[in-house]
């Protein structure tokens, strides 16, 4: 099993920045990959952005795309999403999330779930 904590969430105005960060423990030599999706009020879970744990290889949505980085610290088990320019429509509970197979982008690709941070933008 692998265990993932968030951490990083919060209040922020528009075009401001946050960063997250997710810790994994547990049997860490399993991941292949992590990711983040988020979860806005009366929205299905959305794909945010994923890295490969090894390689570090990275993917995002469209709608974060230059905004939004992902990177991991491989020696610290940890991944982070810094998001900048944060817009409202980025107000959503984030989740980080660990897959043992491969880099997806689908929430059934993803063996592993913390259980999500709360990022809130005002306008």
């Amino acid at each position: 099993q692998v265990q993932l904590l968030e951490s990083g969430g919060g209040l922020v105005q528009a075009g401001g920045s946050l960063r997250l960060s997710c810790a994994a423990s547990g049997r860490t030599f399993s991941i292949y990959a992590m990711g983040w999706f988020r979860q806005a009020p009366g929205k299905e879970r959305e794909f945010v952005a994923a890295i490969s744990w090894t390689v570090g290889s990275t993917y995002y949505a469209d709608s974060v795309q230059g905004r939004f980085t992902i990177s991991r610290d491989y020696a610290k088990n940890t991944v982070y999403l810094q998001m900048n320019s944060l817009k409202p429509e980025d107000t959503a509970v984030y989740y980080c999330a660990a897959t043992r197979l491969r880099v997806g982008t689908r929430e059934y690709e993803y063996d592993y779930w913390g259980q999500g941070t709360q990022v809130t933008v005002s306008s």
